[in-house]
């Protein structure tokens, strides 16, 4: 996310975050805390001790997740969101259920065998194949900043904070009123509909087809993901001045 976090500085002061059992972050002392509603009244806990409330929140993937989580948690931390390659969580129990063993096991296999053969299935999942025009050396970067992780944390994220342990928040995204950017690759036919559907239950979204890319469009086509979300502050801005004269900016 740092390049694209470069780019949104230019218009807001940006606060990245090590999710648990990621970078920096390490692991909880307690592993409940990986758990997913764990994690997202954390994030609320760190925005309020930052002095960061209301956020526009930027997430992908996992991230993408967990902001949604926190609009529907802590509706007043969240100013605005835009998701790259969310999803509202599995709404069928068997298959989510399903999804959690899965994680589960992939967790255990993590630990059994070690983060590089994790690292390199990871990458060579069907869902980063469009991730190969970014040539060898991004990828071999990108390899190495995932073989900086912890494995037992990789594996408590997986366990606490996977598909399959997001509550589903299709039924709750009617009390999202916040504006949405629904963001996705025009490769990621999976995501593309899952935005769709997103975007007919949320209040106030957009949806953006972002080319050449697929779930990752922020790695594969970062000029176009940058300005489709520039555009998306730059019209919240508009509309808040139009609203309070003095202006509004976080």
């Amino acid at each position: 996310m740092e390049p694209l976090g470069r780019r949104l500085a230019d218009v807001r002061q940006v606060a990245s975050v090590d999710l648990p059992g990621h970078g920096r972050s390490g692991m909880p002392a307690d592993p409940q805390l990986f758990g997913f509603e764990e994690t997202v009244d954390a994030l609320a806990r760190l925005l309020d001790k930052r002095d960061h409330v209301p956020a526009d929140v930027v997430g992908y993937s996992m991230g993408g997740r967990l902001a949604l989580g926190l609009a529907v948690r802590h509706p007043e931390h969240v100013a605005s969101l835009s998701l790259i390659g969310a999803s509202a969580g599995i709404s069928d129990p068997v298959e989510r259920s399903a999804r959690r063993r899965s994680d589960d096991d992939l967790a255990e296999d993590l630990l059994d065998h070690g983060l590089e053969m994790f690292v390199d299935r990871w990458m060579a999942s069907p869902l980063f194949a469009s991730q190969v025009r970014l040539g060898p050396d991004a990828l071999a970067d990108s390899r190495a900043q995932r073989m900086d992780n912890d494995p037992e944390g990789l594996a408590g994220s997986l366990r606490g904070t996977g598909s399959g342990r997001q509550p589903s928040y299709w039924q709750d995204l009617g009390g999202v009123e916040v504006p949405t950017l629904l963001v996705v690759g025009d490769e990621d036919s999976k995501f593309r509909a899952i935005a769709m559907r997103m975007a007919a239950g949320l209040p106030d979204s957009t949806i953006s087809v972002v080319a050449e890319a697929g779930h990752a469009p922020h790695l594969e086509n970062l000029d176009s993901t940058a300005d489709v979300i520039l555009g998306f502050l730059a019209d919240l801005d508009e509309d808040r001045q139009a609203a309070d004269g003095r202006g509004w900016s976080r």
